[in-house]
């Protein structure tokens, strides 16, 4: 009898123990986690891990041509490639769409290689193949990095967090899957093209010798790799000259245009259009209007400066500009007042354009709105087509509103607006490019009033000379008041991204 009464005392004893280690400090019980939220936790913990893994050990030094860089994956929202050359700024490619960003950070330029290419710049011709293999074997070892930074990070952390070896290596597991489905999707969404349209900011930003000119862009720019031969020379030439920055040789067979618009009277526009006329080698500006705020005769004294900008200043009038503004105008030395469909040969192009129907300089008077705009439109589309008729086919179009711009789809092959204080890019049903350009001014001394300052934007665009069809665009952009920031992106039309082709060499011009 005393051994089943023994058994029975230990049981009991062992569920008494059970449920005491149940029970809560105040009686009651704990209530279990909920799934979600523990995976949540698990989650939080791998993406933090695997960021202090990757900020520790996740980067790579490896030589680039004759460069040394340092190769880092980063998290981040929209993926992408940032390679920093200091101190000269960086470039910014839309390489792929995954949670992972490539930095590549330019250390320094290695003496001896650098010398060797200037002494033997036939060794350029191979330089594609000595970057393509550096590359490759950089992002190799980066890959494998990468995992053991990702994997160690996480894990470690889990193991602190969760102090469960399972839980931990769990938790390691899952930030490997995370990082091959970044990958996969950096693999799926990869773009080789997207040197093609570089964003450059800092000092390079001011360098339009390293972006490049719009036909050679065009014909001999390809896939990654030999873009980033390319830029390596570039760059390579960039530190070899140090603080002086390489002058900008325009191509004969190219026409620049300056796109301006909405300076709104503000007085350091004209600073800005003057430097930029200087730097890319302005062939004509063009304004589309709201170039005044109030369109008072008081004001057009700030108009003086058109005659002095070192290029033709082609303008149309805006909402905020008045018929005395523009009668002013077309007095003034260097300016091509556009109106009713009027048009101007100059630098090589015909340019026609017709002025806002509507003076709202407060928008204290009643208006025929969007309709107002959509038959000025509609009589600027009527002009081109018989200027076609006569044998003299227009290159561009201007409107001030975009509403108007729209009814000359089919008509002309590009039309230029403003009013949006925004850029807009769309190639219309028809065939016809319409640009908007955001505000030169920065908005003006308006833009005080805002939150936050209201950019500078203006564009140069480059048009073929033979066929004067637009090849490329830059898209310029400044910080507003109180800011110093600047940054160029390069663009090409759908039609030049689809017809590049290799380049049979690496050219040895110096930019």
């Amino acid at each position: 009898m005393a051994r089943p009464f023994h058994a029975a005392a230990v049981r009991f004893r062992r569920l008494r123990r059970s449920r005491s280690r149940s029970a809560a400090p105040a009686g009651g019980l704990v209530p279990a986690a909920h799934p979600w939220k523990r995976a949540f936790g698990l989650l939080a913990v791998v993406v933090l891990g695997a960021w202090l893994g990757l900020l520790v050990v996740g980067s790579v030094r490896t030589p680039v041509g004759p460069m040394d860089t340092t190769m880092t994956l980063r998290p981040s929202v929209s993926g992408g490639t940032k390679i920093n050359v200091s101190p000269l700024g960086a470039l910014e490619l839309d390489s792929h769409h995954a949670p992972v960003r490539l930095d590549v950070d330019v250390d320094q330029l290695d003496p001896e290689r650098s010398q060797a290419l200037v002494k033997h710049p036939e060794r350029l011709s191979g330089l594609q193949d000595e970057v393509t293999g550096d590359v490759a074997s950089g992002t190799r070892e980066l890959a494998v990095r990468s995992c053991v930074a990702v994997v160690s990070g996480a894990t470690a952390l889990g193991l602190v967090v969760y102090r469960r070896p399972r839980r931990a290596l769990a938790a390691g597991g899952l930030a490997l899957a995370l990082l091959a489905a970044s990958g996969i999707s950096a693999y799926a969404t990869w773009n080789p093209k997207s040197v093609l349209e570089p964003k450059f900011s800092g000092l390079l930003s001011s360098a339009p010798s390293v972006v490049g000119d719009a036909r050679s862009i065009v014909t001999e720019f390809d896939v990654y790799q030999q873009e980033l031969a390319r830029l390596v020379t570039n760059v390579t030439k960039l530190y070899d000259a140090t603080s002086t920055l390489p002058v900008y040789q325009p191509d004969p067979a190219t026409i620049r245009v300056l796109h301006v618009s909405d300076i709104h009277l503000n007085p350091a526009a004209w600073h800005i259009i003057g430097s930029l006329v200087e730097q890319y080698e302005i062939d004509v500006i063009i304004d589309s209007g709201d170039t005044m705020d109030h369109g008072t005769a008081a004001e057009n004294g700030f108009l003086d400066p058109v005659s002095d900008l070192g290029a033709p200043y082609v303008w149309v009038r805006g909402n905020h500009d008045s018929k005395e503004t523009q009668a002013y105008l077309e007095k003034t030395r260097n300016a091509h007042v556009l109106d009713e469909g009027g048009a101007v040969d100059v630098a090589g192009l015909r340019i026609a354009g017709t002025g806002d129907p509507q003076f709202t300089p407060d928008r204290s008077r009643p208006t025929g709105g969007k309709a107002s705009e959509q038959f000025a439109g509609m009589r600027l589309a009527s002009a081109l087509r018989d200027q076609k008729r006569a044998g003299t086919p227009v290159d561009i179009a201007v409107a001030h509103d975009p509403n108007a711009a729209r009814e000359t789809d089919g008509t002309v092959p590009l039309v230029l607006a403003g009013h949006v204080h925004h850029r807009v890019n769309e190639l219309m049903p028809l065939g016809t490019r319409l640009k908007v350009e955001g505000s030169t001014g920065g908005g003006g001394l308006r833009a005080v009033q805002n939150e936050k300052p209201e950019k500078v934007r203006a564009s140069v665009l480059y048009l073929d000379r033979t066929t004067r069809h637009l090849q490329a665009w830059d898209e310029i952009t400044l910080g507003g008041l109180g800011l110093t920031t600047a940054e160029v992106s390069r663009h090409l039309p759908e039609e030049n991204l689809k017809s590049t082709s290799p380049s049979p060499s690496v050219s040895t011009t110096s930019p």
